[in-house]
């Protein structure tokens, strides 16, 4: 496999809108350079949770754009509004408790079975990476579209397996590699994959030596920086942290990532990611004032000059 060129794409829940239109504008940009199409650019994918759809969809032939699409055409089905939720509740409280996550996962798997059918990772037209964690045995998983024994796994299951947030959706059974696992979101392990694809490169491609031979787009879905103020850090316990901290995990390792990739591989790595205002945050605001929120954040971002001279410079590159 050859793997020079890695395109790595953050989770973030309804914030995927913003990686598909971000994706959008890298491929704009490759258009106007002359090298129409994203991803005859790439040799590698790789995706996290909301970021693992995306790159599967990607991998599948489907278009940034088109994938925006199916955020909006389908975010109620995957975050239900407020009755839809509590009438799943009152039917699940008996036999998860009080404490059961704040969706039951049906629709989210209703619109991956749509979105893929029963594509294979097998059958992907591109080599693709996906993270997941499996808490029986406490152990990451990293599902290959090459690695022999995950071929024939159904993309739709690995897409319900990496976007298993917790809190937010039950953890997804699933037989990988002939061992029962109970699967849950791919964040807790690298919500930005990027390091996990680079480290693929090093160990499959033989024409790659070294880090510097790479070129990276990693893509975000926009970084939270609502404060939580010290005297709740200090007070906050179990019952408080519940829910924070897994936004807490996701965004530390996400920032480390980004840390440790752009020291390792230097000019050739380009990441795409802004600040969020803190109302625009949440993993599951499907409203459509949210949803337009986000829309300007992620056009004013691709429309800035720093951004044009990223994009520019990374069209160079690949």
């Amino acid at each position: 496999m050859q793997a020079k060129r890695i395109l790595s794409i953050d989770g973030g829940g309804i914030r995927g809108l913003v990686s598909c239109l971000w994706l959008g504008g890298a491929e704009d940009v490759l258009a106007q350079s002359g090298k129409p199409g994203l991803l005859g650019h790439f040799d590698l994918l790789a995706g996290t949770s909301s970021g693992a759809l995306i790159a599967c969809g990607l991998g599948m032939g489907l278009s940034p754009a088109t994938i925006a699409g199916l955020f909006h055409r389908h975010r109620h089905d995957i975050f239900p509004g407020m009755v839809e939720r509590l009438w799943s509740r009152a039917g699940r409280v008996f036999r998860e408790g009080l404490s059961a996550p704040r969706y039951d996962g049906k629709g989210l798997e209703n619109v991956l079975r749509e979105v893929f059918g029963q594509t294979t990772l097998g059958q992907l037209k591109l080599p693709v990476m996906v993270t997941s964690y499996d808490t029986v045995s406490r152990e990451a998983v990293i599902f290959k579209s090459f690695k022999p024994e995950h071929r024939d796994l159904p993309v739709w299951e690995v897409c319900r397996a990496s976007t298993a947030a917790p809190t937010y959706f039950p953890a997804y059974p699933m037989m990988v590699e002939g061992h029962a696992c109970a699967l849950i979101d791919g964040g807790v392990v690298a919500n930005n994959p990027t390091a996990c694809a680079v480290a693929e490169a090093l160990r499959h491609d033989k024409q790659v030596d070294q880090c510097s031979d790479l070129v990276v787009l990693s893509v975000g879905s926009g970084r939270r920086n609502r404060p939580i103020p010290l005297r709740q850090a200090q007070e906050w316990g179990a019952l408080e942290w519940a829910v924070p901290i897994i936004d807490v995990l996701f965004d530390g390792n996400t920032d480390s990532v980004d840390y440790i990739t752009r020291q390792l591989v230097g000019p050739g790595y380009f990441r795409l990611q802004a600040d969020l205002l803190a109302q625009l945050d949440d993993l599951d605001d499907v409203s459509s004032v949210n949803i337009a929120a986000l829309e300007t954040m992620a056009t004013d971002y691709l429309q800035s000059a720093a951004t044009r001279a990223t994009l520019k410079e990374l069209a160079k590159r690949l």
